[in-house]
């Protein structure tokens, strides 16, 4: 049925999503919280939208931009293509991702150069937790699955213990960057950002970003926002279709990719090759190394540990009571 004879804001409510006030602000709440991780190397707004309740209907949002949305709006029946998407539920959770990375960025940064242990002890307490919340969706709690745990953690420990390589700066491979690094926006445990520094893209589309009405910048980043519209909306056709079919399954490999990503936020580090990217150094690869001692430092990253679990629990109760 097309949106002849409805109105906008009908068609805006058809979808899922939100119907009062107090619904609006939890869902632009946990996009909040999806902001926040994701503006941190190594922590996933997924992990967030899993913790908070929204995974699957993330993944449904995502999924319902599909062929019926594409040829409505081809024929220009605007309302009927809003209509066919999860506008609210998008609309309110993207402004709440929005809302973190504008306000939050600056302060997020300041923390991992002038206080890196403590703030990697935070979110290593929020995924600590994580953990336990999603692990508890795993059932049965059997052998088979306690193998895909396994396996989700040693190919996340791998992963983010990977070197950032050369690649090429083809239209085909920057398609393939947007592609992959997206997926990492609804895969817990994994950066988007990380995975983009590891394909050897990091510097190159950022670079680009910094004068994006420049011809070239902007066909690059048409091209990479291209891959990843593509990616993100073929990844949670897989995703939906994993969990459905062989939910326990797929919920354990998300929570070993979890578990393996905890290799990422250890608080205490040793660099042991750096770079200077658009002026700046960071660090493309680190050991991690036992603190020295019962320090104050040691004291205060204990202190953030709890408060990030302490974070976590919160945030399900309060889902779980807006439930």
């Amino acid at each position: 049925m097309g949106g002849n004879g409805m109105t906008f804001r009908a068609a805006f409510m058809a979808g899922p999503g939100p119907r009062t006030l107090r619904e609006a602000a939890m869902l632009w709440l946990k996009g909040v919280c999806m902001g926040g991780a994701d503006i941190i190397p190594g922590v996933s707004g997924g992990t967030i939208a899993f913790i908070t309740g929204i995974y699957s209907q993330l993944v449904d949002a995502i999924r319902s931009f599909d062929t019926l949305f594409a040829r409505r709006l081809l024929r220009l029946d605007l309302k009927g293509a809003l209509a066919e998407v999860h506008a609210r539920f998008l609309g309110c959770l993207l402004f709440g991702i929005l809302t973190a990375i504008v306000t939050m960025a600056g302060f997020m940064n300041f923390m991992l150069n002038n206080h890196p242990v403590e703030i990697w002890s935070l979110f290593f307490g929020l995924i600590a937790a994580s953990i336990f919340v999603v692990g508890r969706e795993i059932r049965p709690l059997n052998v088979a699955n306690m193998s895909f745990v396994l396996l989700g953690t040693v190919g996340s420990y791998l992963l983010v213990g990977m070197i950032p390589v050369s690649t090429p700066e083809t239209p085909s491979f920057i398609f393939l960057c947007g592609s992959i690094a997206i997926c990492a926006m609804i895969l817990p445990g994994i950066s988007g950002a990380f995975l983009l520094l590891m394909l050897g893209k990091y510097e190159y589309v950022t670079r680009t970003l910094k004068n994006p009405f420049l011809w070239d910048n902007f066909v690059v980043i048409a091209t990479f926002a291209a891959g990843a519209v593509v990616g993100i909306v073929l990844f949670s056709r897989v995703l939906h279709f994993l969990l459905n079919r062989w939910h326990a399954a797929t919920v354990s490999v998300l929570t070993g990719f979890m578990i393996g990503a905890l290799r990422k936020v250890w608080p205490w580090k040793e660099v042991l090759e750096s770079a200077v990217i658009r002026g700046k150094m960071h660090v493309l690869r680190t050991q991690n190394v036992l603190p020295d001692g019962f320090t104050w430092e040691v004291a205060q990253a204990l202190g953030l540990f709890v408060l990030g679990v302490l974070v976590v629990i919160a945030l399900e109760r309060l889902s779980n009571r807006v439930k």
